[in-house]
């Protein structure tokens, strides 16, 4: 599951508080690696970039909802905030988002002072987009590049429950047009995992 020397090359980065990010598209297997990393780095923290989605009754007035998951519809400017503060070394709180009421639970996840290795995992942490930009920069940051025929049948496995035409409308337009965005607009990974 983890790549080979990844975990001893998180190891082996200097410093008292290392910031680690994982970029991927929609299903690329960002969570699933990044939970791998923290299991396997003692003390290690994880924050999902997903607790920064922007509530529905924000994006509901702003005609945001069928995109939900785009790089507008996250609170950029909290999670450049609080990576601030954990590249600091401070002790933080990241909020959570929890699929099954679809909202962020804030303060969900605590950080610890002594969590060396913090690993943060999302789509556009390399977006080179004015905003986005401010996130970085990370200490490594490693990219997911999973071919569209692998996400598309892991989407439809994560969408299995909804209908034909709900299912499509997610698929096809909004995660697979940000999976196409997050490869052409995102800065250069430091290590690149073909899966």
């Amino acid at each position: 599951m983890i790549p080979t020397g990844l975990a001893d090359r998180i190891v082996a980065l200097p410093g008292s508080r290392v910031v680690v990010a994982i970029v991927g598209p929609p299903a690329s297997g960002k969570s699933t690696l990044a939970a791998a990393l923290v299991d396997a780095l003692p003390g290690a923290a994880l924050v999902p970039m997903d607790g920064f989605h922007l509530d529905d009754a924000v994006l509901g007035p702003r005609g945001l909802l069928p995109v939900k998951g785009a790089p507008e519809t996250y609170d950029v400017g909290g999670l450049s905030r609080l990576l601030d503060a954990l590249r600091a070394g401070r002790d933080a709180y990241a909020p959570v988002f929890d699929r099954s009421l679809e909202l962020s639970r804030a303060a969900a996840r605590h950080v610890p002072f002594g969590a060396r290795v913090v690993v943060v995992e999302g789509n556009w942490l390399l977006l080179d987009a004015p905003g986005w930009r401010d996130v970085g920069p990370f200490d490594l940051s490693v990219r997911l590049d999973v071919p569209d025929d692998v996400l598309r049948a892991r989407l439809e496995d994560r969408w299995a429950a909804l209908d034909p035409a709900a299912r499509a409308a997610k698929i096809d337009g909004n995660d697979l047009p940000n999976a196409r965005r997050m490869r052409v607009e995102s800065r250069a990974a430091d290590v690149v995992v073909e899966g």
